[in-house]
């Protein structure tokens, strides 16, 4: 009788502690759920308060690429990082300050794309070893591009420098497309040639894109430059969204400077441009 006794109370202290296990479990289930749920729904907020404010509250957003970096790291790289606005800088590879300006834009708080040395219509000398020439093999050609994202391991995506004729071949954007792809990085067409098949390239393969509406100082006067930055407000008030493409230069940026403070005050706001390619 007593044997049976203990045979009972063990039994029941073995169902009690299966019972605490598996309430246990449930609670950190449930629990797990909860914050998951609820992380969901603040990412949900913010995105539709994002969306809101973009809608409801601005003027049009304006997305600046500042191309050229790498050549510089000096006062004027510097006054572009000290602009209390979104950047996108645009680093050539393998220049002497390219990857201490790519670490220095990134504690800045700036974004930082690879800007692509790519084959022109014309020869231009220089950056031979990272540009992408339409003779070069698909292997070569994604070497190349993999090279460059090693060497600023920071870049979040891709521009292209010069490029008017790799940009409209078929084969090099191809490339170009399935290493962004796969490595989900995005891309800006520069739109150097109005044959480039860029943005539609990156289209087809399901690699966030957007192009560029205006360039700022293709000429280097101030009042020039002003204007374009005039015009890209415009672009941006009328289509919602506009990407200005400049260089790392000193009229530049001291037009951007002289600018920025009454586009904001007008109800603009400027964003890198991660936050408009789709």
């Amino acid at each position: 009788m007593k044997k049976s006794l203990n045979i009972q109370n063990l039994t029941i202290v073995t169902l009690i502690i299966i019972i605490i296990v598996l309430g246990a479990s449930n609670f950190a289930a449930l629990r797990k759920l909860d914050l998951l749920t609820r992380g969901s729904e603040i990412k949900n907020q913010e995105r539709t308060e994002t969306v809101k404010d973009i809608d409801q509250d601005t003027l049009g957003v304006i997305v600046l690429v500042i191309d050229d970096f790498g050549y510089r790291n000096d006062n004027i790289s510097d006054g572009f990082l000290n602009l209390s606005i979104p950047i996108t800088c645009a680093i050539i590879p393998g220049h002497t300050a390219s990857k201490k300006f790519a670490e220095k834009a990134v504690s800045y708080g700036k974004e930082v794309i690879i800007h692509m040395p790519m084959e022109s219509e014309n020869y231009s000398p220089g950056e031979d070893e990272y540009k992408l020439l339409t003779s070069m093999t698909s292997e070569l050609l994604e070497n190349k591009l993999i090279q460059a994202f090693e060497s600023l391991p920071e870049a979040i995506g891709m521009n292209n420098h010069q490029g008017s004729k790799a940009t409209s071949d078929s084969k090099t954007m191809t490339v170009l497309a399935s290493v962004l792809k796969d490595r989900g990085k995005y891309f800006i067409d520069s739109r150097t040639s109005s044959l480039t098949i860029g943005e539609k390239t990156m289209i087809s393969f399901g690699v966030p894109t957007a192009r560029r509406n205006i360039f700022l100082d293709n000429n280097n006067d101030l009042d020039r430059i002003e204007e374009q930055m005039n015009k890209l407000a415009n672009s941006a008030k009328k289509n919602g969204v506009a990407v200005g493409l400049g260089h790392a230069r000193k009229n530049t940026l001291s037009v951007i400077e002289k600018v920025v403070p009454d586009l904001l005050d007008k109800g603009f706001v400027f964003q890198f441009a991660s936050q408009v390619v789709k």
